[in-house]
């Protein structure tokens, strides 16, 4: 049985439009498999404003967003094996699975096919609770979703990993990039940085898709061969059935279509950045090339974990921007504004 409930403290959000304000909460008791995580660092996902502010309707209030959760580990439950107190880890976007039915047990666990429960606004499944997130000083998670931080790697540059570098580097795990591969990068912001980042880093041929000429230099100092312009119809249509895989990081509502024509036979477009509808598409841009339209939620704790080794091997680290709790409300307004090269960290000290 739990025992020994933790008082906490953090930033939640209380209503749609109440901004982001000062918390005090209680984080439950260890259970055999529980560690209790003194948090450095969470980094700020552009989904943390969307649930914060109910975009998607699904928001239980209070909410503590953060999942991009790194910091030291402070308790163990009796049975835990797989950590020791001191500990560097992390948590990403989920805390639990049923670890039991056929995509958890092939390492797939933000599959569940009972539902993965979120790291916040998800319900705990064993108490039905409402998940709290990163925004705090403390946080309790069963001991298979918590990941080790390599030694190599800063606590603030890894935050950003756990939702933005995953969810990058997943997709490109599974459509096999590497030497020869052509990958092309919609979007140059939280997501689409660490895909140049990650694919540049595994030997393929990198181009970021803009709609400004200003972002070449970008683009280009992070990894990425070229920019192509999509406003610049000739362009496009030179590159017509160019690409192996398009990483689609946009989060808002955009045409498809541009980017279909650029994949190979056999192509992927992979949308990582948008959850919601999107515009209609001619399916005859899909039949006549047998090309994909697909998309690709973050990636399970063992994905995860391989991602971390790889950017600590490899020397791979987020742009980031380290910020104060008391700011996260202008981090918003800035995010929303395009205003961060490429993601804001709170830093939890300043709690």
């Amino acid at each position: 049985m739990p025992t020994n409930e933790y008082p906490a403290k953090g930033y939640a959000a209380t209503s749609p439009d109440s901004g982001m304000a000062p918390l005090a909460f209680t984080r439950r008791g260890l259970r055999d498999d529980d560690v209790l995580i003194d948090i450095s660092h969470c980094g700020i996902c552009h989904s943390d404003l969307h649930a914060a502010r109910n975009d998607w309707g699904r928001t239980t209030y209070p909410i503590v967003p953060g999942h991009e959760i790194t910091g030291v580990v402070a308790a163990l439950g009796e049975k835990v094996t797989r950590h020791a107190i001191g500990d560097r880890v992390a948590i990403g976007c989920m805390v639990d699975s049923c670890l039991e039915c056929d995509s958890c047990k092939a390492g797939l666990e933000q599959y569940c096919q009972r539902g993965m429960t979120g790291t916040y606004n998800g319900k705990d499944r064993r108490d039905g609770s409402t998940t709290f997130g990163g925004y705090s000083d403390k946080i309790v998670c069963r001991e298979e979703f918590v990941i080790k931080v390599p030694d190599a790697m800063a606590m603030a540059d890894a935050a950003p990993l756990l939702c933005a570098g995953i969810t990058s580097y997943s997709p490109l795990r599974h459509w096999k990039v590497g030497p020869g591969s052509r990958v092309a990068v919609a979007g140059l912001g939280g997501l689409g940085h660490m895909g140049v980042k990650f694919a540049a880093a595994m030997g393929a041929e990198v181009t970021v898709l803009s709609r400004s000429e200003d972002k070449r230099a970008d683009a280009l100092a992070l990894g990425a061969k070229d920019l192509l312009l999509t406003t610049d119809k000739a362009a496009m249509k030179a590159r017509t059935g160019y690409f192996d895989i398009v990483l689609d990081t946009i989060p808002v509502r955009h045409d498809l279509a541009p980017y279909v024509h650029l994949l190979k036979i056999d192509g992927a477009l992979v949308i990582v950045g948008m959850i919601d509808m999107m515009p209609e598409i001619h399916t005859g841009l899909l039949l006549m090339g047998r090309r994909i339209i697909t998309g690709s939620g973050i990636g399970g704790v063992t994905e995860t974990q391989e991602m971390l080794d790889f950017c600590a091997e490899k020397g791979i680290r987020p742009e980031i921007e380290t910020i104060r709790m008391d700011e996260v409300n202008t981090a918003y307004d800035r995010m929303e504004a395009s205003d961060v090269k490429y993601r804001f960290v709170i830093d939890m000290a300043t709690l």
